[in-house]
């Protein structure tokens, strides 16, 4: 099953989730639901700059947690976890699985793997979401990611360079509906010839989602192909 939660859920593992934190436990939560309008933006050319975490292991090629189009460092103590969607996705009405469900369709990407950051201290996942190959490039991907996202705006895109690769990515805020809170989010997306990569971290709150940049900014910045 899925560590972490999305859709008309997310009011309860919210109200959950605070408590849990009030009195000091650990939990499994975060994120926001999906499909709905797509953000405003804004494009600006250059890469994120910042603290890069410590390196505690890689992902990506055969043999590592998550076997991906694309490698990358993880940070120190932050725990990954291989997705099979095709397993794990909810029953639909003609009986098979509904790899759809937004719980692991976004846009164009169906989720591969997410990173757990609560051993290291937070609440909060960088999530790794794979497609089919295609004709679009990596800005327009990662659109059409943020795109299906109810509840994002104010998206700022830019481009880089890493490990060869060209990509795009993303800051945006990301609005309850249910709670009219908002969160900052980041992804960063690349194209590969095994089709799109989307990196996306969320937080439990904007706090949560500036202390685990480090480790987002060192998956992007060791980013490979494999």
């Amino acid at each position: 099953m899925v560590a972490g939660t999305r859709g008309g859920w997310r009011g309860a593992v919210y109200v959950a989730l605070l408590s849990v934190v009030a009195t000091g436990c650990s939990t499994t939560a975060d994120e926001r639901p999906k499909s709905g309008t797509g953000a405003t933006s804004t494009d600006r050319t250059s890469g994120a700059t910042g603290t890069v975490a410590k390196s505690g292991g890689s992902l990506g090629p055969a043999g590592s947690a998550c076997e991906l189009p694309v490698g990358f460092d993880t940070a120190e103590n932050w725990k990954p976890q291989s997705i099979d969607a095709a397993a794990q996705a909810p029953i639909g009405a003609d009986g098979s699985r509904d790899v759809t469900d937004p719980l692991f369709r976004q846009g164009p990407v169906t989720l591969a793997c997410e990173i757990d950051a609560k051993p290291a201290g937070n609440i909060g996942y960088l999530r790794v979401w794979t497609g089919k190959p295609g004709a679009d490039d990596a800005g327009t991907v990662l659109r059409a990611f943020v795109a299906a996202e109810h509840g994002a705006s104010k998206a700022v895109y830019r481009t880089f360079d890493a490990g060869g690769l060209s990509g795009a990515e993303v800051e945006y805020v990301y609005t309850s509906e249910s709670f009219h809170e908002s969160k900052k989010e980041s992804a960063f997306a690349v194209t590969t010839d095994d089709g799109p990569v989307v990196v996306h971290l969320g937080g439990l709150d904007t706090g949560e989602h500036t202390e685990m940049l480090p480790a987002y900014r060192l998956a992007q910045r060791t980013l490979r192909t494999t």
